[in-house]
């Protein structure tokens, strides 16, 4: 060994027994990183976020958010540099390849774009809010996260490809065989973010499982904040965890998806493959007529219907919004039986999930935008059994409300919010829709139970989802929106990530008083 290298590995080596003598909490403190992750990178290009990147893995989320509160405050450091960090430190340590992890990775950049319809004093807020979580699963479970990634390395077929020179069909065939390095090497020899966007693309309609979707979404989005030179260290997350779906799939011994043989048929059936896309506006009654179609199902007859209207001429665009309000239903009509309508609901994952497919089809070449919201319509048709009860609010919920000031339309809103009543808070919503009155306001009130509280790994992209879909349903439909984000928010308030009442989102609390904002 060099000198240089030698002296690096016995600081390393005293580092690891200061650690195990003191406790990694303690040398932490102290200044002292043992970075359990740091030391394989995945080929992660850290750069100028290398410090940052350090101290996100090696800080406990108490530590960590006096000192990220404190560099802000300071100057050090903005929160665009905080979220690329957070998302190299998430990626280094899980690889997609972690539940809360990579629900975390996908909360990243709305936190971001949350923060921009803050105050100056409040901005932090949300960003703080992820990057404690974030440091909470590093700190959790980071560790057993780097072995099983070393372990599904290490587990690599020599998988024979089909000799194609469709470079998407060959990753996609990697994942099939389990063969995340396979994929990974093909994704790399890409020579554009969007190239290696649209490669991956056959792999992620490859199955229906809404991580997926909103992960390959939300990584793209990364690429974009952090640039060209991250894309395929960030986009071979996508990979990982399209393999990691084929792996669980193969040990529980669960059929081929079934949309393998439904989308070729219907490309082929309605002669799809190649075809322009279409500019056709049908109205507002033939999309509900779609929307309604795509919700009731069953999911083959939702898929087709979408590839119909796609045949037809009618732009994918209001293709994806018939899509998206038949996500939106999910929400609407999910009974008072089944309380919780935030989280892991019916109505959110297929809302986040369409909204996804939405932003990838405006982003990817017109076949993958095609095959991606057939895909979509079939997933939104498979969430659960349509649900048979009215849409909320029902005319009893809007019997709730006597007041018809915008002002105490809100005040009424915020109140049910807090007492957790669905159908008041849907009601003060959908009235204060109908007098056409400005939406900014109810967003504004969303948005600060969005940060406050925790939304079982959903808040963050569920607000940003009802955001655009509002911006992009058209003013007949739209409302209806807002209406369900008002009972998901409603639905969220004071419950923790375990269903338990009377918790605010982890870290929100001290973050306020850090801030001096208030809570």
């Amino acid at each position: 060994m060099t000198s240089s290298s030698r002296r690096t590995f016995l600081t390393d080596v005293g580092r690891g027994m200061l650690a195990a003598g003191l406790g990694t909490t303690l040398a932490n403190d102290l200044g002292f990183s043992i970075g359990f992750a740091s030391d394989a990178t995945e080929g992660i290009p850290l750069g100028k976020y290398a410090r940052l990147v350090d101290l996100m893995q090696n800080s406990p989320a108490e530590a960590l958010q006096p000192k990220l509160a404190q560099m802000i405050q300071r100057g050090e450091t903005d929160l665009q540099t905080l979220i690329a960090a957070g998302a190299l430190a998430n990626a280094v340590t899980f690889g997609g390849c972690d539940y809360v992890g990579f629900h975390t990775a996908m909360a990243m950049i709305p936190s971001l774009q949350m923060s921009r319809l803050l105050p100056t004093a409040r901005q932090p807020l949300p960003v703080l809010k992820v990057l404690y979580r974030n440091s909470q699963q590093i700190q959790k479970d980071g560790s057993t996260s780097k072995a099983a990634l070393e372990a599904f390395h290490a587990t690599e077929h020599a998988a024979e490809h089909a000799a194609s020179t469709d470079l998407g069909i060959q990753i996609r065939d990697a994942c099939r065989h389990v063969d995340a390095a396979t994929g990974e090497k093909l994704l790399s020899t890409t020579k554009s973010p969007i190239e290696a966007f649209n490669a991956l693309q056959p792999a992620v309609q490859d199955d229906l499982n809404v991580h997926r979707f909103v992960f390959a979404y939300r990584t793209f989005g990364l690429v974009e904040l952090l640039g060209a030179d991250y894309s395929h260290a960030l986009l071979k997350q996508c990979v990982r965890l399209c393999a990691d779906h084929e792996r669980m799939h193969i040990e529980h011994k669960q059929p081929e998806s079934p949309i393998r043989t439904l989308i070729p048929k219907l490309l082929d059936q309605y002669k799809l493959v190649g075809k322009p896309l279409g500019k056709r506006d049908p109205g507002d009654a033939a999309v509900e007529a779609l929307c309604q179609v795509i919700y009731e199902g069953p999911r083959e007859r939702a898929a087709e219907a979408a590839a119909a209207a796609l045949a037809e001429g009618i732009d994918p665009e209001i293709v994806g919004e018939a899509i998206s309000m038949a996500s939106n239903q999910y929400v609407l009509r999910q009974g008072s039986d089944k309380w919780r309508t935030h989280g892991d609901s019916a109505g959110v994952h297929a809302s986040d999930a369409t909204n996804a497919w939405r932003n990838m089809a405006r982003r990817a070449d017109p076949q993958y935008a095609i095959s991606g919201l057939i895909v979509a319509a079939y997933h939104a048709g498979i969430q659960s059994a349509p649900f048979t009860t009215p849409p909320y609010p029902t005319d009893e919920h809007r019997a709730l409300l006597k007041v018809q000031d915008p002002a105490r339309l809100l005040a009424e809103t915020e109140d049910a919010i807090r007492q957790n009543d669905q159908g008041r808070a849907t009601a003060a919503i959908q009235i204060y829709g109908e007098r056409n009155l400005p939406v900014d306001p109810v967003f504004d009130l969303m948005l600060k139970y969005a940060i406050s509280e925790d939304g079982r790994l959903h808040g963050e992209k569920y607000f940003h989802t009802v955001r655009e879909e509002f911006g992009t349903t058209r003013p007949s439909f739209r409302w209806r929106q807002i209406v369900g984000l008002a009972r998901v928010t409603a639905s969220a308030y004071g419950y923790n990530r375990d269903d338990q009442h009377g918790f605010r989102a982890a870290g929100y609390e001290a973050a306020c008083k850090l801030l001096g904002v208030e809570c």
